[in-house]
C-alpha cells in the first residue's frame, strides 16, 4: 500500500471509530468511492490497535481501575469500583461476541457489507439517535451504570454488527434512552469499546497471522500510529463538545450520507 492510502485509511478509522457515524461503514465504502484497493484484514487489525490505544490512554484511570479489579472479580467479588466496572464491561461485551460468532458461522457477515445496507443503517439509526437525544431524560451519569443497564447496552451494541449502524452511536443511543447524560452516554460507549475492540481485533489477528511479513508489519505500524493520533484527537474533541452541544450535527451528517448512499445504491 502507498503511504497516502495508509494515512487515508488510518485517519478515517481514527476519526470515525468514536464518533457516532460508523467507522466500519466508512471503511467498507472507501474502496468503492475512491477506486483504491481494499486495505485488507491486516491493516484493519492495525488501525483497530491504534484506536484501542487511544481510548485506553484517554480513559486510563478507569481502565487502570478495571484491570486492577479483575483479580478480585475472579474470586467472585465485585465489591470495589474497579471490580464492578470490570464486571459491567464483561456483561456488556458478551452479547456482541455471541452475535458476532453466530453471524460468522452463518456466513451472514459478508452478506451485510453492501452500500444499500450501510445507507439504510446510517440514515435510520441516525434518526433513532436524534429521537433518543431529543426526548430522553438526562438524569444519570456514567457512575450510575448498573448490571441491568450493562446487559441492555450489550444488546444495543450487538446491533452494531450490521455495517453502518455505528458501535459508538448505537451504544450512545441506548444509553440516552436509559436516561444517561450525553457525556455519560458517550463515556460508557467508549469504555464498552475497549473489550469489544480487543475481542474483534484478536479474532482478525488470528486470521492474518500466517500472512505477516516485514512489509506488512511496516504498513501496519504506520497505520496504527496515524489511527492512534486521529482517534485521540477526535475522542478528546467530542467529549469536550458534548459539554455544550447535542448529537444533532452527527445526526445531520448521517442523514445526508445515508441518503446519498441510497441514491447511489439504487440509481
Amino acid at each position: 500500500m502507498t503511504l497516502f492510502h495508509l494515512i487515508l485509511v488510518a485517519a478515517l478509522q481514527g476519526v470515525t471509530e468514536f464518533l457516532p457515524i460508523s467507522s466500519s461503514g466508512h471503511l467498507i465504502l472507501l474502496p468503492g468511492l475512491t477506486g483504491l484497493d481494499d486495505q485488507g484484514l491486516a491493516i484493519d487489525v492495525a488501525v483497530h490497535v491504534g484506536t484501542l490505544a487511544a481510548v485506553v490512554l484517554y480513559f486510563r484511570r478507569d481502565v487502570a481501575g478495571a484491570v486492577a479489579g479483575v483479580p478480585r472479580l475472579l474470586t467472585g467479588r465485585a465489591d470495589t469500583p474497579g471490580a464492578r466496572l470490570a464486571l459491567l464491561l464483561l456483561i456488556a461485551t458478551l452479547p456482541v461476541m455471541a452475535a458476532g460468532l453466530a453471524l460468522r458461522l452463518a456466513g451472514l457477515d459478508a452478506a451485510l457489507r453492501s452500500v444499500a445496507v450501510v445507507g439504510w443503517t446510517t440514515l435510520g439509526f441516525g434518526v433513532v439517535l436524534w429521537v433518543a437525544d431529543r426526548f430522553a431524560p438526562a438524569a444519570r451519569g456514567a457512575g450510575d451504570w448498573s448490571l441491568r443497564h450493562a446487559a441492555i447496552l450489550g444488546l444495543w451494541q450487538a446491533v452494531a454488527l450490521i455495517p453502518g449502524t455505528s458501535r459508538s452511536g448505537i451504544c450512545i443511543t441506548g444509553a440516552r434512552f436509559l436516561g444517561y447524560t450525553r457525556h455519560g452516554a458517550a463515556k460508557l460507549a467508549m469504555l464498552m469499546s475497549i473489550p469489544t475492540i480487543l475481542a474483534s481485533g484478536g479474532l482478525l489477528a488470528i486470521e492474518v497471522a500466517a500472512e505477516a511479513d516485514a512489509q506488512l508489519a511496516r504498513d501496519g505500524a504506520i497505520a496504527a500510529a496515524f489511527a492512534f493520533v486521529a482517534a485521540l484527537a477526535a475522542l478528546a474533541a467530542m467529549m469536550r463538545l458534548l459539554q455544550r452541544v447535542s448529537f444533532t450535527p452527527y445526526v445531520l451528517y448521517r442523514i445526508a450520507l445515508g441518503a446519498a448512499l441510497l441514491i447511489w445504491a439504487y440509481a
